[in-house]
C-alpha cells in the first residue's frame, strides 16, 4: 500500500508542477494586461468589475472577471475565453465594446490565453451584477459592434517579424498585445478607433493626454535610453520625467511587476534600435520673460527650481519634459489645476505628490503659466489658450462629480 501512494504521489508531481507554473504565469500576464486597473473598482473587490470607463460616449462599466459562475465568468468553457480575448465576443455571440481591448489582446497566443485563464480561475468568487452602460442610445446597442469590428478590428496573434530580433519581437508582443499601449497613446478617430498613420504619436485616455512613445526629439521618447526607459516604467520615474495621473497606476499594477528583460524588450521595440542624439541638452539658465515667469517663481520653482531642472529623484524636470512639450497640453493643464501623484512602487515608494493650483490660479493664470513652462528653458510647444484651461477645468469636475 505504502508502495502504491508512492507511486501516485510521484506520477501526480509533474502535473501539479505544470499546473502550477501555469497560473504563476497567469498572474504575470495579468499583471502585464494591467486587468486590475480595470477589473477593480474604488475601494471594490479584486476584479469584480464595476469600476467607470470614461470614453467620449459616455462611461462603461468593467465586467466581474472573477470565477462566479452567476456573474463572473466561472460558467465559461475556456473556448468562450479564447474567443471574448482574441474577438471581442462573449458566450451566446455577446459582442463587448472595445474599451475592453480585444483589439490588442486578439494578438495573444493561445497558450497565454489559457495561462491567464487559469490564473483567474483561482480567485475567489464575488458575486457582483454587471452595471448597464452610461451611454444614449444607440450606443447601447451592442449588435452595433458588429459593423465596427467590420470597420476596424483586425483579428489575428502576434506575428513575429523575422528580421528583427528576439528582444525587438517580445517587445512588440507586450506593446502591441497585453500592454495594449496603443488604446491611450495613440488617437482616436470619430468611432473610437485607432487612428491609422498616428500609431502610438500620443492620445486620450480616461480623461488625461497621453503622451507620444515615438521616437521624437521634442516630444516623445527620441533622448530616452533603453535603460531609462525600463527604469522609468519599473520605479515610476527617471532623470527625465515622473509619472502620473493614469499611468501612474498602470505602473503600480502592472509595468513594476515585469521582469527587467522584459522592460528592455519593451524599451528595444519602442526606440527600434535608435539611441538618442549626442550632445543634445536644453538650455539651463532660467527663463525670467513671458507673462507666466513671475507665476511660475512664486508657485513652482521652490521644486522645479529656477532652470526647470527639478531635483533628481525627487520633483521631475520641466526643461525638456516631453509631457510639458507634448502636442496637447492637457495633462499639463489637468495637473496644475487638479494635482498630481507619483507612483509608488516597491523601488521607490514615496509616492511623492503636487498641490492642486486651481484654486488659487484662474483660467488665464493657468494658460499663462502653461504657456512660460511650454516654452522655456529650450522648450518649444504652442501656447496654451484661456479656452482650453477651461474646457480642462471643467472635465476635471466633471469626473470628481462636481
Amino acid at each position: 500500500m505504502k508502495a502504491l501512494l508512492l507511486l501516485l504521489l510521484l506520477c501526480s508531481a509533474p502535473a501539479f508542477a505544470v499546473e502550477h507554473a501555469a497560473i504563476a504565469r497567469g498572474r504575470y500576464l495579468v499583471d502585464a494586461g494591467d486587468c486590475a486597473a480595470c477589473h477593480t473598482a474604488p475601494d471594490g473587490k479584486p476584479f469584480a468589475g464595476g469600476r467607470a470607463i470614461p470614453t467620449p460616449f459616455g462611461a462603461i462599466y468593467s465586467t466581474n472577471i472573477t470565477p462566479d459562475k452567476e456573474t463572473g465568468i466561472g460558467a465559461w468553457s475556456d473556448d468562450d475565453f479564447y474567443r471574448a480575448m482574441h474577438e471581442g465576443i462573449g458566450p451566446a455571440g455577446k459582442h463587448f465594446y472595445p474599451a475592453f481591448p480585444y483589439p490588442w489582446y486578439t494578438k495573444l497566443s493561445r497558450e497565454d490565453v489559457g495561462h491567464i485563464r487559469a490564473y483567474l480561475s483561482t480567485l475567489q468568487p464575488v458575486h457582483a451584477e454587471g452595471k448597464r452602460p452610461d451611454m444614449p442610445w444607440p450606443f447601447t446597442m451592442r449588435s452595433g459592434m458588429a459593423a465596427w469590428n467590420a470597420l476596424f478590428f483586425k483579428e489575428g496573434a502576434w506575428r513575429p517579424d523575422p528580421n528583427k530580433s528576439a528582444q525587438w519581437n517580445r517587445g512588440g508582443y507586450l506593446v502591441e498585445g497585453l500592454g495594449h499601449c496603443g488604446a491611450c497613446h495613440t488617437d482616436k478617430n470619430f468611432a473610437g478607433a485607432p487612428k491609422k498613420g498616428q500609431h502610438l504619436q500620443g492620445g486620450y485616455g480616461e480623461n488625461w493626454y497621453a503622451t507620444s512613445l515615438s521616437d521624437a526629439q521634442r516630444d516623445g521618447l527620441g533622448d530616452w535610453t533603453l535603460e531609462e526607459i525600463a527604469e522609468y516604467l519599473k520605479t515610476g520615474s527617471n532623470a527625465k520625467a515622473a509619472s502620473t495621473g493614469p499611468m501612474a497606476e498602470v505602473i503600480e499594477n502592472s509595468t513594476q511587476h515585469l521582469s527587467q528583460a522584459d522592460l528592455l524588450a519593451i524599451a528595444t521595440y519602442l526606440k527600434d534600435g535608435k539611441e538618442p542624439p549626442k550632445g543634445r541638452q536644453a538650455k539651463t539658465e532660467a527663463a525670467t520673460k513671458g507673462p507666466g515667469a513671475d507665476l511660475y517663481l512664486d508657485q513652482c520653482a521652490g521644486c522645479h527650481m529656477r532652470g526647470g531642472e527639478g531635483q533628481p529623484n525627487v520633483f521631475p524636470p520641466l526643461k525638456g519634459n516631453s509631457v510639458v512639450q507634448a502636442k496637447d497640453p492637457e495633462t499639463v493643464i489637468h495637473m496644475i489645476l487638479d494635482g498630481a501623484r507619483v507612483a509608488k512602487t516597491g523601488s521607490k515608494p514615496t509616492g511623492l505628490a503636487m498641490p492642486a493650483f486651481g484654486g488659487k490660479l484662474t483660467d488665464r493664470d493657468v494658460a499663462e503659466l502653461a504657456t512660460f513652462l511650454r516654452n522655456s528653458w529650450g522648450n518649444e510647444a504652442g501656447a496654451v489658450s484661456v479656452s482650453q484651461v477651461s474646457k480642462v477645468r471643467a472635465s476635471v469636475a466633471k469626473a470628481k462629480g462636481g
